[in-house]
């Protein structure tokens, strides 16, 4: 995500806790997915009690600087993705712009400004979620000519290497176990996205030879390595047993107790399920299948394709 993203992790507070505030929005939102509660409360389900869900226009809840994601020139493959929705419920689509930090669902889908969150992790206690449309986790990105084979950080080959990884996101975990953050540098999540990436950052100065392997969240990496046509290969991040979740399933958010809207949406995404995998396909979106195992033609570098 998230996204999410598409893996974040540690206690929250109503808007995904502090690191919701920074770097990421979406990576920041499924690392905090990690450990939010799969179900509201009963307080929350009987706080609603009527979906008014606009009839005459899909309102969607969107960043307006967060590719591959959505941006305010609708090129991201949520803005894509929307367009399909509205337009098999011959709807148009509308959107209200607010930054994926703390308080973007409060101030977004909760105050009713609009009806359609179209990514964040299944599960996700602030709202309601259709039925996940893809799967995708976090990733260790090397160079294509490094004849680096490795996806386990324990693995012997990478002990001398020089990491990368946006500060507090879930393989930072990792990084500490195998006691490797004296050999790491880390990326701010606090930026103003309309102007820095540090994921794009971590990814030039990998391919820079300023650092060997970049941690980073699947969807992020494999848009730019395609987008950008990077130098990079990627394969997902073995999370070692015990250790924290890196994957996540992404789904659309409603507000709670409105179940006859969340089915809406679930059927319509149904009716064009070709059309968004070909979408997430052309963005170079990596997927894991059902049982966690990656799907070869989605890793970066296996297919090509038109850039989006």
């Amino acid at each position: 995500m998230s996204s999410a993203a598409a893996g974040r992790n540690a206690s929250v507070t109503e808007e995904r806790g502090s690191l919701m505030k920074l770097f990421n929005r979406r990576a920041s939102r499924l690392a905090l997915a990690a450990l939010l509660p799969l179900a509201l409360t009963c307080t929350q389900a009987l706080a609603q009690t009527a979906e008014l869900v606009s009839r005459t226009e899909l309102r969607v809840c969107a960043d307006p600087s967060d590719l591959p994601y959505s941006n305010q020139k609708q090129e991201g493959f949520e803005n894509k993705i929307a367009a399909i929705i509205g337009q098999d419920l011959k709807l148009p689509v509308s959107y209200v712009w607010f930054p994926q930090v703390m308080g973007f669902v409060r101030n977004t889908l909760r105050a009713r400004q609009c009806d359609l969150v179209m990514g964040t992790a299944a599960g996700d206690a602030l709202m309601d979620s259709t039925t996940a449309y893809y799967h995708s986790g976090y990733m260790i990105v090397t160079r294509a000519d490094a004849r680096i084979a490795a996806v386990s950080l324990g693995d012997p080959s990478l002990a001398d290497k020089r990491f990368g990884i946006v500060a507090a996101t879930p393989p930072t975990d990792l990084l500490l176990r195998h006691k490797l953050m004296d050999r790491t540098t880390s990326y701010s999540l606090a930026v103003d996205t309309r102007y820095e990436s540090p994921a794009r950052s971590m990814l030039q100065d990998l391919v820079d030879h300023k650092i060997d392997v970049a941690l980073l969240w699947g969807p992020i990496a494999g848009y730019y390595i395609k987008h950008d046509k990077l130098p990079l290969k990627a394969a997902f991040l073995d999370p070692e047993g015990e250790g924290g979740r890196l994957d996540f399933r992404i789904a659309m958010g409603v507000r709670a107790n409105e179940p006859e809207w969340r089915r809406t949406v679930d059927q319509a995404l149904q009716r064009h399920r070709a059309e968004v995998d070909k979408l997430l396909a052309d963005y170079g979106i990596p997927l894991l299948d059902e049982q966690n195992k990656p799907i070869a033609a989605s890793l970066p570098g296996a297919t090509s394709g038109a850039k989006p």
